[in-house]
C-alpha cells in the first residue's frame, strides 16, 4: 500500500481538544496491549478539603494505573500552608490509591515548589528535567506504597 503524502498538511494552533482527545485514543490503543492493562484499570482520583464556609484549602489530582498511583497537582492555599493540608491531601491519596490496589506512586515538582516536601514523606528522587523557566529542574519522585 503507497501513501499519497503530496495532499498531507500540517497545522499548528494554540490547542486542540478534540486533536488531545485523538491522540489519547491513539496511545492507549497502544499503551493498554503493552503494559498488559485496559482502560478499566485507568481510574481518576482527587481528594479536596474545604474550609467551614466551602472555600476550597486545597486539593490533589492523580490517576491509578495497573497498580499505579501519578500524581499531577497538590496545591494548598498559601494561608493554609502551615496547618498540614498538604500531607493530609497526599497520605489521603495514598490511602485511596492502596485501597485500589496500587503498590507505588510516582510524582513530579519543580525545584521552586516542593521536591522536599514529598521526599519527606518517603519519595525518593529518580531523575529530573532541567530547563525548566527561571533556571529550575522537574525532579521525578518515587515511592513503593504499604499499608501501615
Amino acid at each position: 500500500m503507497t501513501h499519497d503524502h503530496t495532499a498531507a498538511k500540517l497545522s499548528i494552533g494554540h490547542g486542540d481538544p478534540e486533536l488531545s482527545e485523538s491522540l489519547s485514543n491513539g496511545l492507549d490503543a497502544f499503551n493498554f496491549p503493552a503494559t498488559g492493562t485496559t482502560a478499566a484499570d485507568q481510574t481518576e482520583l482527587s481528594v479536596k478539603a474545604v474550609d467551614a464556609a466551602g472555600k476550597l484549602i486545597g486539593g490533589l489530582a492523580a490517576w491509578t494505573w495497573g497498580g499505579l498511583l501519578g500524581i499531577d497537582m497538590l496545591w494548598v492555599r498559601e494561608e493554609s500552608r502551615k496547618d498540614g493540608w498538604g500531607s493530609k491531601l497526599l497520605l489521603a491519596a495514598e490511602e485511596e490509591a492502596i485501597r485500589r490496589g496500587c503498590d507505588r506512586a510516582c510524582v513530579s515538582s519543580f525545584t521552586f515548589q516542593a521536591p522536599a516536601f514529598y521526599e519527606r514523606h518517603g519519595y525518593a528522587e529518580t531523575g529530573r528535567t532541567l530547563g525548566i523557566p527561571g533556571d529550575a529542574e522537574d525532579v521525578h519522585l518515587y515511592k513503593t506504597l504499604t499499608r501501615d
